[in-house]
């Protein structure tokens, strides 16, 4: 059901759409004399004859030209005239794909062929003299073909003219049926949008193609255009000047190029081939070409004084103006009513007339320095344009000449103006200034040569202020020279600095204002002074730079004992000092550490700084000593110290070492000092223990190593020790005031052994260890 019912619906959709669509009605009963005279032109204005018509020939005949009504439908024109390359009714919508052709018996035309440079066949053709009572006449006009289809438009184009020409001996056609503004034929491969590539049925490829003249294309046509055309154009003008009371013949014609297949068709409005009259296009800004200030200029109709005009300015009438031309004097509007005769029938045009603003120059002069005083020089004339103009930005382009009847002729201008050499001293040069309109007015420019003087410019000295002492260093122009160069000049002058003269008399390669010098000690630069767009005097400046860079001026440093005094000397023989102690001689006596610089300077004026870094020192004062004992070999004293001095460490007063550690000592007393490098004294001493045991002992009673003790142990009194077995029986507890252990106990000598003891210090600290019992 659902099936049954979505059929229904379609059905009823597609009878929906034909029965509202609305197409054009074609009548071919028409001559080609009625078709002329009452539809296309259908006008007392115009007289037309010799009309003829041609076309389809097929039996029976069914005429390729005929008139056509809009039916109600939406197509561009309510009636016309048609020419098709097939019989006319086949121009009726709704339209059908690849219709098939015209025949193959219906000949082209030569004329069209010679025309397009095509092989026409199946052409329709409708032509006619006409005597135009105007100036200019103009029909409206809608291209549709078949060939709006698939790749067509990028390789195929059936052909059509509207041609015209004078109807005397020897004259040739013209073809009016173009592109707005060109001479390109209308055609489909003219105007069409953009065609992709298309494979057709055999597997082959036809390359598309871009779009072209796309503005034109009115679109493509479907089931509901009221045209059997799959596309068409938008509506176009023919149009052409022509002159009243001659002759022209008029030749409409279409046909197919080679083949008959996939017809096309031109539609010509009714009533639009009439008499027009074309005063030509608008004088006024928006047209981008009003008027120019006090131009003259005169409207003219180019028609037959017999005529009767009406001219109004503004929609008001002119009463003294009858003539076919009126001559301008002020803007406006303009419009002419024309009473053609004898048909008495009338036409009109109108024309609107602006005046561009009036171009007011100044007349200038252009002063440029001389390198050699023979009054040639190079002068930039561009320089000029903005004083020429008064700075009037609509003026949009000068351009120079040697005479003024060159510049009003525009002869020979000339091409280099940035760099033009004046051919005579004071040479006078005439500007031709115009502006976006192309208006223009003259004005002269004066090339003269500078001779102005300035004062006697001495050398520019600077000391090299760089680190490294080159002769190469940095001038502020500005600053360091400009100043010099103008001094006593009038008011508003500037100056350029370049390397060479060649550069400043032609403005090239300007040196910065920061300069750094290219040839060390002294280089020769010049100055261009300017005044405005002149040239007011070059002149050399000649650049010094001294160094300095005396001996021994690297920073130094000296140690100040405390509480002591220093000098500190430098050199004799400068021009100046300056101690950051105030000091103005070569020395300065300082009492406290600290950064002093010395500034001096020689008889250039130039200056050098010296620094001096005083660090300060005394005798130091041992504040601890760590000592590391019972450790044999590895016993060690480690100094602490305090002071601001640079310090060696000594443990006996003779031997100095850097390092405040002593490592591989001896068991014993030491005497530790340290003494300032500076020379600033050595510190009180500081008495240090180095504890140690004896690793073994021999009790024979022969005065030598007959008793185990620990020397020094009495400067700790509250320290004990237990001497114990082997197995960790207590043989003996000493005292840190005994005289030793004798390798007995309890009256009886033990045998040779190794025997182990623990010291017990006062704060706690034990030390174990062994040694040996010889006998």
């Amino acid at each position: 059901m659902n099936g049954l019912k979505n059929i229904l619906i379609l059905l009823l959709y597609c009878y929906s759409t034909v029965a509202t669509a609305q197409y054009i009605t074609v009548d071919a009963t028409k001559t080609a004399q009625e078709l002329i005279k009452d539809v296309l032109v259908n006008s007392t204005c115009a007289n037309v004859l010799n009309i003829n018509g041609s076309g389809n020939n097929a039996v029976p005949i069914e005429n390729s030209f005929a008139y056509f009504n809009s039916g109600g439908s939406n197509f561009p024109f309510s009636e016309g005239v048609v020419l098709s390359t097939s019989a006319s009714k086949n121009a009726i919508g709704p339209y059908v794909s690849n219709r098939g052709g015209g025949g193959d018996t219906w000949l082209g035309d030569a004329d069209l062929d010679q025309t397009l440079g095509i092989n026409s066949v199946n052409a329709t053709v409708l032509e006619f003299d006409f005597v135009p009572l105007t100036n200019y006449i103009s029909f409206n006009y809608v291209f549709a073909s078949n060939e709006y289809q698939s790749y067509f438009p990028c390789a195929f184009s059936d052909g059509f003219a509207f041609l015209i020409k004078e109807n005397v001996s020897g004259s040739t056609y013209k073809n009016i049926a173009v592109l707005p503004g060109t001479t390109t034929p209308v055609s489909s491969e003219n105007v069409h949008l953009i065609t992709n590539t298309v494979v057709d049925a055999n597997g082959i490829s036809h390359p598309g193609c871009p779009a072209i003249n796309e503005s034109y294309f009115n679109g493509f046509n479907t089931a509901a255009s009221p045209i059997n055309y799959s596309g068409q154009t938008i509506k176009l003008n023919a149009q052409t000047d022509v002159i009243a009371g001659k002759t022209y013949h008029i030749k409409l014609v279409i046909a197919d190029d080679k083949e008959e297949y996939y017809d096309s068709a031109v539609f010509l409005e009714a009533g639009s081939f009439t008499a027009k009259i074309d005063l030509g296009t608008d004088r006024s800004s928006t047209t981008s070409n009003p008027l120019c200030f006090g131009e003259n200029f005169t409207i003219d109709t180019k028609l037959l004084a017999s005529y009767k005009y009406e001219w109004y300015k503004d929609g008001t009438l002119i009463s003294s103006a009858i003539n076919p031309s009126y001559p301008v004097t002020e803007a406006g509007t303009y419009k002419v009513k024309v009473t053609l005769s004898p048909s008495t029938c009338t036409a009109e045009d109108e024309i609107k007339i602006e005046y561009a603003p009036q171009i007011v120059l100044s007349n200038t002069i252009l002063a440029q320095c001389d390198d050699d005083g023979d009054g040639i020089s190079i002068f930039d004339l561009t320089k000029a344009d903005p004083i020429l103009k008064n700075n009037d930005p609509k003026l949009v382009k000068v351009v120079y000449f040697n005479s003024l009847a060159e510049a009003q002729g525009e002869i020979n201008p000339i091409l280099n103006p940035s760099t033009y050499n004046n051919r005579t001293p004071n040479q006078v040069l005439h500007a031709r200034v115009t502006n976006a309109f192309g208006c223009a007015d003259y004005a002269t420019l004066n090339l003269i040569i500078s001779n102005n003087s300035i004062a006697i410019q001495n050398p520019i000295e600077t000391c090299d202020l760089d680190a490294i002492q080159d002769g190469l260093t940095q001038f502020n122009l500005n600053t360091q020279i400009t100043p010099q160069v103008i001094n006593g000049l009038t008011n508003g002058l500037t100056v350029e600095y370049y390397l060479n003269q060649t550069d400043a008399i032609v403005q090239k390669n300007q040196l910065p204002n920061l300069f750094t010098n290219t040839i060390p000690n002294q280089q020769i630069i010049y100055a261009r002074i300017v005044n405005g767009p002149d040239c007011f005097r070059i002149t050399p400046e000649t650049l010094v730079v001294n160094t300095f860079n005396p001996p021994n001026f690297q920073d130094d440093t000296f140690p100040l004992c405390d509480g002591s005094n220093l000098n500190l000397t430098i050199d004799s023989g400068y021009s100046s000092y300056s101690w950051s102690t105030g000091s103005t001689t070569n020395t300065a006596n300082i009492s406290a550490p600290g950064d002093y610089t010395v500034t001096v300077t020689n008889t250039n004026g130039c200056t050098k700084t010296k620094k001096f870094i005083v660090k300060p020192s005394g005798i130091g004062v041992i504040t601890n000593a760590t000592v590391t004992d019972f450790s044999g070999t590895d016993n060690s004293v480690l100094i602490s110290y305090s002071g601001n001095g640079d310090y060696e460490f000594s443990l006996d007063n003779n031997f100095y070492q850097d390092n405040p550690l002593f490592t591989g000592l001896n068991a014993g007393t030491y005497n530790a000092t340290i003494r300032d490098k500076n020379g600033c004294g050595i510190s009180m001493s500081y008495k240090v223990y180095v504890l140690d045991y004896p690793r073994f002992f021999t009790p024979n009673n022969d005065g030598y190593n007959d008793t185990w003790k620990i020397k020094n142990l009495d400067l700790l009194p509250k320290s004990t020790i237990a001497i114990l077995d082997r197995y960790g029986k207590l043989l003996k507890q000493l005292g840190s005031n005994s005289i030793g252990w004798n390798g007995t106990y309890n009256g009886r000598e033990l045998p040779a052994d190794d025997y182990w003891f623990i010291i017990t210090f006062e704060d706690g600290k034990i030390i174990k260890g062994h040694f040996s019992l010889k006998r």
